[in-house]
Formats: structure tokens, C-alpha cells, sequence
């Protein structure tokens, strides 16, 4: 049994090193990290940026095998929750960047004006959608 236990665990390890390699190996193809310090000409810090990346995401893979909480409070919390947002806003639209997906839909679309009303109007939609989940109760099951 602890055999099994063990052999088990180890390819379990060696399954979410295989995962969490390729999510940042996807995160540096399509060159997210460059992007966001060359748009906010922060370049001489994207070794932190990189590092921060890292670090979030073996807390949040610990957050998967441990149950633990941290006392830091709702403010916190809310900066926090804004932060993941704000990166998986950034990962979202260099996705979409990187697959050209923006002009070839106002390509298709025909939309010529009002580009930057459209990719509000996504993103607000995302974010009420979002807080939807969240915030009533029963609109997601558990």
C-alpha cells in the first residue's frame, strides 16, 4: 500500500511539473511578460515579473494539495482578486494578439470604427459575468 501510495504521489509531482512547465512555457511563447514591461516601460524589472509569475503559480498550485487560509483581510483580498484579473486580462489579450484574432474578426465582421468599443464592451462583459459568479449566491454549484 504505501507503495502504491508512493508511486503514485511521485507521478502525480511529476505530472504537475509537465503541466505547470507548459503553462509557463505558453505564458513566455506568447510573450506576455515583455509586452506588459514594454508597455509600461518597466523593462529593467521583468526578472521580478517573471519571478512573481513563478512564485503565484506554485502558490497556487500548493492552494490545489493543502487546505490553508491567510489572515490578510478584505481589502487584501480585493487587491489580490484585481491583480489575477488584470493578468488574465493581459494573458487574454495577448492570446489574442499573438493569433491575430482581433483583425481578423473586424476583417469578417466589417467593423471598421468603434474597434475600442467592442473590446470594452468584451471586457466589461467578462467582468460582470465574473462578478455574477461570485457574488449570487447559488449561481454556480459547488
Amino acid at each position: 500500500m504505501a507503495v502504491k501510495m508512493l508511486a503514485l504521489g511521485v507521478m502525480g509531482f511529476g505530472g504537475g511539473l509537465v503541466i505547470a512547465g507548459a503553462v509557463f512555457a505558453f505564458i513566455a511563447i506568447i510573450g506576455v511578460v515583455p509586452r506588459i514591461a514594454q508597455k509600461t516601460k518597466t523593462e529593467k524589472y521583468i526578472l521580478l515579473y517573471e519571478e512573481g509569475i513563478i512564485i503565484g503559480g506554485i502558490f497556487g498550485a500548493s492552494c490545489l494539495m493543502v487546505d490553508y487560509s491567510l489572515p490578510i483581510g478584505v481589502p487584501a483580498v480585493v487587491t489580490l482578486m484585481l491583480m489575477v484579473g488584470i493578468f488574465y486580462g493581459c494573458l487574454a489579450v495577448s492570446l489574442a494578439e499573438v493569433l491575430d484574432v482581433i483583425p481578423v474578426l473586424t476583417r469578417r465582421s466589417g467593423l471598421k470604427r468603434g474597434l475600442k468599443f467592442f473590446i470594452t464592451a468584451l471586457a466589461a462583459g467578462k467582468l460582470i459575468g465574473s462578478l455574477l459568479y461570485y457574488f449570487i449566491p447559488g449561481f454556480f454549484i459547488e
